[in-house]
């Protein structure tokens, strides 16, 4: 039997020391998961991750790549391509040409994302039905997903948080595991610690958007290049080694772009890599990289054509969103987008406009942290290492692109969610940011003379302290609330979309929300409830309900209703809040006593509640 001084000898020096490390390890990233979530979570309160949530549901559900949100853009693209042939509803055998009286085909998301989280909605118990909130007093039914007897946390939505969480170890795990191949032990340390307290990355771990796992295909990726651009230089590694990697890079832009769009430009710097650096076979290289990413992409951009006739859906019209033209989300809700009004003026102001905001305020700021203006001053330094330099410069060519990218294709999602939103493409750059700042850190910090070996280890301690101090105030009080309202409340979503049959239709402000949390089928609101109105519901299919929320409601009256292309519903709000009648001839004129208005309104063909069956916030 060992002894005492045994057993701390092997705690202390021994297997023992590496488990003891390893436990305090789990036992601080478990508390700061903890921590975060209990102090910072919110529900989703993106567009774009609440639509792909509902596209994984329904094809985790066996409707295929179909959506519940119809955007009338869509619709025009469908009737469109498919003018002079008969569409049938397969499940009602009666004319579609718009596809609404079956599963409609979405053609806004790339399908990696939302294939990866139907496959998490087959394995996790997810419980998409919100139960009814407590009586006040009833401290005996109290739900973990309730807080003081009111509603807290959508399920579903935490589900899908976690998970992205889960991401987020990974990318500190592939963090690690490049800075040290790049550089060394120490240096991957610092990195990994300062990719798990980026506040920017578990800001976009609880958005539910798919940018952590863009960030993994692009760090995998650099890994890649690395290991190719350095076995070739140093003429160590096989040609099947070779073939292998640059297959691998072709598969990774490839799932890059089949979960985000504008993945795809990377290929252009990376084409130039294999161009460049991969010795004599690079034309072989660049062809087998070239083949292996259109064999990824080209099964969904065949069945986009198919369905539309454009190769990326709504979203190959996104250069001419947020312009002169089509201001705000006008094409999007357009039923006949007039594109003939762009013109390429609108497009040259466009981007430089938006370069001009990326280049003076986010390229500063880039990855959320000041760690930032080390990266930007390494891009000066030269390195000793052949192989790290080379791969700045990608990463510099990589920026270029995509800032470039991001001028171009900004829409007004970007001005609603700011830098937490799919469009923000800078943000993949966070570890590399961080691998080459903290590098520039060390260089600087062996110039210092320290009396004492220890006080190098405060001082690392301070340099990752001040850089993680953002998540440190995220999780110090007010406690964020969990409930991103305005506009969204999922027990009065759920409970309005209750009212509704699975095959109605209904109008919203939020049918991207409809359809994630209450599972029907909802179509953005057309640009007047008028003509557009008419013609989805004489044409295409009877809209049954509309509903609308503080996002309509709470509009500016000057910039928001009388000025802007919402003006013809700012005149219906008006009209039923203030002076409580529907417009002659608008068909749905039923509404619910006791419905919260005039921040919420619903309107209906029948009547479908008893009592005062909503609920406020």
């Amino acid at each position: 039997m060992p002894s005492a001084q045994d057993i701390i000898h092997r705690l202390e020096e021994g297997a023992g020391a590496r488990f003891v490390k390893l436990a305090v390890l789990v036992m601080a990233v478990s508390s700061l998961f903890v921590g975060y979530n209990w102090r910072a979570y919110r529900n989703l309160g993106s567009m774009e991750a609440m639509d792909a949530a509902q596209v994984a549901r329904n094809l985790s559900e066996g409707n295929g790549f179909s959506t519940l949100f119809i955007r009338p853009l869509s619709i025009y693209l469908i009737t469109n391509h498919n003018a002079g042939r008969t569409i049938v509803s397969s499940a009602t055998g009666t004319s579609d040409p718009a596809m609404l009286k079956q599963p409609h085909p979405d053609l806004a998301n790339p399908p990696v994302y939302p294939l990866v989280l139907a496959g998490l909605m087959k394995v996790l118990p997810f419980n998409w039905e919100i139960h009814s909130l407590k009586k006040p007093g009833d401290k005996t039914q109290f739900s973990f997903w309730d807080r003081d007897g009111k509603f807290w946390w959508y399920q579903p939505d935490v589900f899908i948080t976690l998970f992205n969480q889960v991401l987020l170890l990974v990318l500190v795990f592939l963090t690690y595991r490049l800075a040290q191949r790049l550089f060394d032990d120490k240096i991957a340390l610092l990195s990994a610690l300062l990719v798990l307290g980026a506040e920017i990355l578990w800001r976009f771990s609880a958005s539910g958007l798919s940018t952590l796992l863009v960030m993994i295909f692009f760090l995998l990726l650099v890994r890649c290049l690395l290991e190719l651009e350095t076995g070739v230089r140093e003429n160590t590694m096989p040609r099947k080694r070779q073939i292998q990697l640059v297959a691998a890079v072709g598969l990774l832009v490839g799932l890059g772009a089949m979960t985000r769009y504008s993945f795809a430009w990377i290929l252009l710097p990376t084409t130039a890599f294999l161009m460049l650096l991969t010795g004599k076979h690079r034309f072989n290289n660049t062809v087998l990289a070239l083949l292996v990413f259109g064999v990824v992409c080209a099964p969904w951009i065949t069945r986009n054509l198919v369905v539309c006739g454009q190769p990326f859906g709504t979203a190959s019209f996104s250069y001419m969103e947020a312009t002169p033209a089509f201001p705000g989300h006008k094409m999007q809700r357009s039923l006949a987008p007039e594109f003939s009004k762009f013109e390429l003026q609108m497009f040259w102001r466009k981007t430089l406009t938006n370069l001009r905001l990326i280049v003076g305020s986010e390229l500063p700021r880039l990855g959320g942290s000041w760690v930032s203006a080390f990266f930007l001053v390494s891009l000066l330094l030269p390195f000793r290492n052949l192989g790290i330099n080379r791969l700045k410069y990608f990463l510099l060519a990589c920026l270029v692109t995509l800032a470039l990218v991001s001028a171009v294709g900004r829409t007004q999602i970007s001005e609603e969610e700011r830098e937490l939103s799919g469009e923000n493409l800078l943000v993949l750059f966070t570890p590399l940011l961080l691998i080459y700042g903290t590098a520039l850190y060390k260089v600087l910090r062996d110039q210092l003379h320290f009396s004492a070996p220890e006080l190098r280890t405060i001082a690392d301690g301070a340099f990752v302290a001040v850089a993680c101090l953002p998540l440190v105030l995220a999780l110090l009080p007010p406690r964020t609330t969990a409930v991103a309202y305005p506009p969204y409340y999922p027990p009065l979503i759920q409970r309005v979309s209750n009212w509704m049959r699975p095959t109605e239709l209904m109008m919203t402000d939020i049918p991207w929300a409809v359809a994630w949390v209450g599972h029907r089928q909802a179509i953005w609101n057309t640009l007047d409830p008028n003509e557009q109105f008419l013609a989805v519901n004489d044409n295409f299919k009877e809209v049954r309900a509309l509903y609308l929320t503080p996002r309509t409601t709470d509009q500016r009256f000057l910039t928001g209703w009388i000025q802007s292309f919402d003006r013809p519903w700012g005149g219906l709000v008006l009209e039923v809040c203030l002076r409580k009648e529907v417009p002659t001839g608008f068909p749905l004129r039923q509404a619910p006593d006791g419905f919260p208005l005039p921040d919420q309104l619903f309107l209906s063909d029948r009547v479908r509640w008893r009592g005062t069956d909503a609920e406020s916030p």
